[in-house]
């Protein structure tokens, strides 16, 4: 007997009619019109038609400031550095116990939401790491259920904070799993090139994955994710390398960026964008027409880089808002990127869930014989109408196992001459 069947699902791909089996945490068979005759098992779910997806997957995110909106006063004008600010008044405040209590809440609503892989860059800027003992303290006691990749991001710029270079190869001693960075930070153009060779000689040093906030301004002329490409390529870090936000490229002028990115897909580098966050923190000195920010979806997509979304921050000192849907990232992303082709809105989906995923190092994630048995049952029937109704969650599994459920989501009405209900 099985441990698990899902049948009557609907897959992303639009397959519909179809019957997922799981045996010992994986699923072992995928096919149309499997049913509970054909392959009896412990616990059998009729999806109706509904969508079962993967689980979602955030690639940029900051777990250590995550809930902590209020502290120790708002974000008045919403600005990135009114946030960075803030972020420099609350630091001498944390608590390794507060830390660890915020991000473990935030992995409740992750749960919640079907969000089970998150990469967090974690502020290696202090000599304490206190944020690093902390969210190295959440990830073991999250392990059971959620995956939780941590980056060492030196905040305040690796060159530009004392001891930063110290500091960050500490946290990697530690266990912090992917070597960060944020070039535009630093205090020129030259230290954020130096920056950028420093830490991915130290990425190829240790073995590790790359992830650098890179080039997250207005300024056309910032060119680090250009010196990102070609240190990926010198060291031999191809597919191991991710340029986050990059939201310079939005400004860049065209014949620039058909240079760039050419060099970004010989260099095999990933990109993850945060539209949630891209959208408002960027543009802030236009009048109009205001720039958008985001960086070249569709572009970077076509010429075969991986592309995700990010949710970047929730509640935190840069963002008051977020509830950690994923499907509200993607829902962003469509309108910001215009992505609303059939095509465009399956790869919003893909953005974040299987692209993500795949920065990440994740190669068990999908609904396919042989994959972890990890997935999220969606009150929709299709991903385009999942981003539409940033659908709700009915059952959420990780290798198998029930993590959460709801009842599906149904208004009465009261209306004469009209349904009862409608959902």
């Amino acid at each position: 007997m099985l441990d698990l069947l899902i049948h009557h699902a609907t897959l992303p791909d639009g397959r519909t009619h179809m019957g997922v089996a799981v045996q010992h945490g994986r699923i072992v068979e995928v096919s149309l019109g499997l049913s509970p005759e054909q392959a009896p098992a412990a616990e059998v779910v009729d999806a109706q038609g509904q969508l079962l997806s993967p689980p979602f997957a955030d690639a940029h995110f900051h777990m250590d400031a995550t809930l902590s909106y209020g502290l120790p006063r708002v974000n008045q004008s919403g600005t990135l550095l009114e946030g960075i600010a803030l972020w420099g008044e609350l630091k001498p405040l944390l608590t390794e116990d507060a830390l660890v209590e915020r991000a473990l809440a935030y992995c409740d609503w992750a749960v919640a939401k079907g969000l089970l892989a998150i990469r967090s860059h974690v502020d290696t800027s202090d000599p304490s790491l206190l944020p690093v003992r902390a969210m190295l303290a959440v990830k073991q006691r999250v392990a059971p259920y959620l995956d939780l990749q941590l980056v060492a991001f030196p905040q305040d710029g690796v060159l530009r904070t004392p001891g930063g270079l110290d500091n960050l190869k500490r946290a990697m001693a530690l266990g912090v799993d992917v070597v960060g960075g944020i070039p535009h930070f630093e205090r020129t153009m030259q230290d954020g090139a130096e920056s950028v060779r420093l830490l991915c000689e130290l990425a190829a040093e240790l073995g590790t994955r790359v992830d650098m906030h890179c080039d997250e301004s207005d300024d056309p002329h910032s060119r680090h994710v250009e010196t990102l490409a070609f240190h990926t390529q010198r060291l031999g870090l191809q597919g191991r390398v991710t340029g986050s936000h990059l939201t310079s490229m939005h400004s860049m002028d065209n014949y620039y960026v058909s240079k760039l990115i050419p060099l970004m897909a010989e260099a095999r580098l990933s990109v993850v964008a945060n539209p949630l966050i891209n959208i408002t923190l960027q543009g802030r000195h236009d009048t109009y027409p205001k720039r958008r920010g985001m960086t070249r979806v569709p572009e970077l997509l076509a010429a075969g880089l991986t592309v995700a979304f990010g949710h970047d921050c929730v509640m935190d000192p840069w963002y008051s808002l977020g509830s950690g849907d994923m499907l509200e990232v993607a829902h962003m992303g469509l309108h910001v990127a215009q992505m609303t082709s059939q095509a465009g809105m399956r790869q919003c989906f893909e953005a974040v869930t299987t692209a993500p995923a795949q920065i990440l190092g994740l190669d068990d994630w999908g609904i396919a014989p042989g994959k972890q048995a990890s997935f999220v049952l969606l009150q929709a029937t299709s991903v385009v109408e999942a981003i539409r109704l940033r659908a709700h969650r009915l059952a959420v599994y990780r290798k198998g196992v029930k993590l959460a459920s709801s009842a599906p989501v149904v208004t009465a009405l009261h209306l004469e001459g009209r349904p009862f209900s409608v959902s």
